[in-house]
């Protein structure tokens, strides 16, 4: 069992707004907020998905899912008797914990922070911190429960540093994030019959560690090891990912490597079976997921990654779907996919035909 705790820190009313602009001036930055959420079950990204509720009924009053909008006190989803609920399910079943209650906690500050349509503020961040102190992460948790509560609060913002930034908030935030991503090691390590991981769940994770240091986060060796526990279970569940999943699996790896995660043999085989499932669902993409999985396989190659059979086959496979989506194209979205396949042939890429007819078709 694992325990977070951390001297108080104090809430300032110091807060940056991060620029939520669509950034086509930094050549491949595709930010999580050009990217649009579908009625879909497989929405992940970006921060604004909502996971489905857990199964069985949570018997505890002040855990109900609730409708936050931003004008409720955000003190009525921190207050004491939260944690004293969490604190007792927690104790009350020991090591049979699912962690289930902590998780729906967790969508709550993601629903908060939705509504308010911005991540949390540094005294908002400050004071769940503070908050979390004993926010319990053991092993025992399911699946559903670790993905849901790593999301949510990567989602919200909980883990964005600050500048400047609490020495105890910035205590608190290591301290949860090292038990959430030790929990997950460790479930990754169980035998596979024990494992009950999903595909939703895969993507959920890996799109949270992605987002991570995007936001600012330390690609830690801690992190590093929990996305090279989490690959292999993309390919033992490759034909179970859908369209969204692998475009957003694709960005999320994309954009772990290009902030240090090294191109290992594992990462390169996840690489390989998602740019397969690529070919065969070419029909099934949107617009968004065409712009996700070109601009990553761009920053793949340009960050060392090989243009395989299987990579130059997925990327002739997506061209004329350009062409025939042309009008469904957002403005950033027509700067990233110009971008990306300019990096393509900038790493050796051939202008086909369908390459020449994908970029006429965005220049208009």
């Amino acid at each position: 069992m694992h325990r977070i705790s951390a001297a108080n820190a104090r809430s300032g009313n110091y807060y940056h707004q991060p620029d939520n602009q669509a950034a086509s001036s930094r050549p491949g930055r595709y930010r999580h907020d050009t990217v649009r959420q579908r009625d879909n079950p497989y929405r992940t990204i970006p921060g604004r998905n909502e996971f489905p509720p857990a199964s069985g009924a949570y018997t505890s009053q002040n855990l109900q899912c609730r409708s936050v909008t931003p004008e409720q006190d955000f003190n009525a989803l921190v207050n004491p008797e939260i944690m004293d609920a969490l604190l007792s399910k927690s104790a009350r079943f020991a090591h049979r914990y699912d962690g289930r209650n902590h998780g729906q906690f967790a969508s709550t500050i993601k629903k908060y922070a939705s509504a308010s349509k911005r991540p949390l503020n540094r005294a908002e961040q400050s004071q769940l911190m503070r908050f979390l102190q004993n926010f319990t992460v053991t092993r025992s948790w399911n699946w559903r429960s670790l993905a849901t509560t790593l999301h949510s609060f990567t989602s919200a913002g909980a883990f964005t540093p600050h500048h400047p930034m609490d020495e105890g908030v910035r205590h608190t935030q290591a301290a949860l994030l090292s038990t959430l991503l030790d929990a997950i090691i460790f479930k990754c390590h169980l035998q596979p019959g024990a494992r009950d991981i999903d595909t939703q769940q895969i993507t959920n994770l890996l799109w949270a560690m992605a987002k991570l240091v995007d936001n600012g986060q330390e690609l830690t060796s801690g992190l590093k090891k929990a996305v090279a526990a989490l690959l292999p279970n993309v390919n033992a569940q490759k034909d179970q990912f859908i369209a969204q999943g692998i475009a957003n699996l694709l960005w999320a790896i994309a954009k772990l490597v290009d902030n240090g995660q090294e191109l290992t043999p594992e990462l390169k085989e996840a690489v390989a079976v998602l740019l397969s499932q690529v070919n065969a669902q070419k029909a099934n993409f949107k617009s968004q997921e065409i712009t996700n999985l070109l601009w990553a396989m761009a920053k793949l190659v340009d960050n060392g990654q090989k243009q395989t059979p299987e990579f130059k086959e997925a990327v002739a496979a997506l061209l004329p779907h350009v062409n025939a989506q042309q009008a469904n194209f957002k403005p950033q979205e027509i700067t990233n996919l110009l971008w990306a396949m300019a990096k393509l042939v900038d790493n050796g890429q051939v202008q086909t035909p369908g390459l020449n007819e994908a970029v006429a078709a965005l220049l208009p």
